[in-house]
């Protein structure tokens, strides 16, 4: 049985700018979410102001009915907590069950997407919490060699992708497709306008397709061939990304990108894309990768997209690169479940 504490809740202070942000409304949960006997979620009560100094005094009073939860959980048969981010509560949950297995899942460098105060209090937060867990999974080199220097419990965990979710193999058009290079995520400030422009500029006879909600709008008019298409659900997103020809990650490099590992990576070559992308974080590690070509701005950006669109995958390389990249391949490959059930935790800072 899991007990899940909501979806990660503010870590920063508002931002003027979330208050014109407009909020998707989220999408039902499927048969198979609601089949999930497994899963137990809790809902939170927050406020959004973790980085002023003593609001988890404040913030306690809100949570007391969610510890008292997972104290009665944990008490039902032993349990392990993992922590997707760097939290108030996180560390009060550790704090009060020393009895558990902590760990963490560092997905991000998470201060790197804060400013000010908010930046302060989540690096002393996660440097906190590096100390009180007992193993630390990282989902990218960048992040391992950050959080290594403060201790000696890292583990790599790359990411991967939820293959059940993606097009069936026999589905996918793998010889004749049309001349599309598409991108599917969050267009925001690490996304590089200026690298698409000169691409679509490069390549006028070919379509660029962008897929995504756009917070960091583009810089200029853009070309003809650039289209730009609205935010869709995860099944519909995948379904448009199979008709692309090449699979784009345009990242800006910065100390935000430089620890991203993009799970688009595994859903573009999952569904057999050849990828450009620029030499950010895990991405240029894969230089010399099958399929993979990595651009900046003195590449030859025609010469790279033709070189691309020529490239043919077959069923069973997908099938093997699925096969490699499952989630479950993934944390088996880890010594996470055998360093748990070892037994009591090591001793864990303060």
């Amino acid at each position: 049985m899991t007990l899940s504490l909501g979806d990660p809740y503010p870590t920063r202070l508002p931002r003027q700018s979330d208050f014109k942000r407009k909020t998707a409304a989220p999408a039902p949960a499927t048969k198979e979410e609601l089949s999930l006997e497994w899963l137990q979620v809790v809902k939170l009560k927050v406020l959004p102001i973790e980085p002023i100094p003593g609001s988890g005094l404040l913030q306690t009073l809100l949570w007391r009915e969610i510890i008292n939860k997972a104290h009665a959980f944990t008490a039902e048969h032993p349990c392990m907590i993992c922590v997707g981010k760097p939290s108030e509560l996180a560390l009060q949950l550790i704090e009060r069950m020393p009895e558990s297995y902590a760990v963490y899942d560092a997905m991000d460098d998470f201060p790197a997407f804060y400013k000010g105060i908010s930046r302060r209090s989540m690096a002393t937060r996660e440097r906190l919490l590096v100390e009180r867990v007992s193993k630390i999974l990282v989902s990218s080199t960048a992040i391992g060699k950050t959080l290594g220097a403060m201790g000696d419990k890292v583990e790599l965990a790359l990411n991967a992708c939820d293959i059940q979710k993606l097009a069936p193999l026999e589905s996918l058009v793998l010889d004749t497709k049309q001349q599309l290079l598409g991108y599917v995520g969050t267009i925001g400030s690490w996304f590089d306008w200026d690298l698409i422009i000169a691409l679509a500029q490069a390549n006028p006879e070919n379509r660029i397709q962008l897929i995504g909600p756009i917070f960091t709008p583009p810089p200029c008019l853009l070309p003809r061939n650039i289209e730009l298409l609205p935010e869709r659900p995860h099944a519909e997103a995948i379904a448009a990304m199979a008709t692309f020809s090449v699979g784009l990650i345009p990242f800006k490099l910065s100390r935000l990108t430089a620890s991203v590992d993009p799970i688009k990576y595994y859903e573009y070559r999952s569904l057999g894309l050849p990828v450009i992308s620029t030499r950010f974080g895990e991405m240029a590690l894969r230089d010399k990768e099958t399929a993979v070509w990595l651009i900046d701005e003195n590449s030859d950006l025609r010469l790279t997209s033709q070189q691309a669109l020529d490239y043919r995958c077959n069923s069973s390389r997908i099938q093997a690169f699925r096969q490699d990249n499952l989630w479950a391949t993934r944390f088996s490959a880890t010594r996470l479940l055998s360093d748990a059930r070892a037994g009591t935790p090591p001793p864990r800072g303060r």
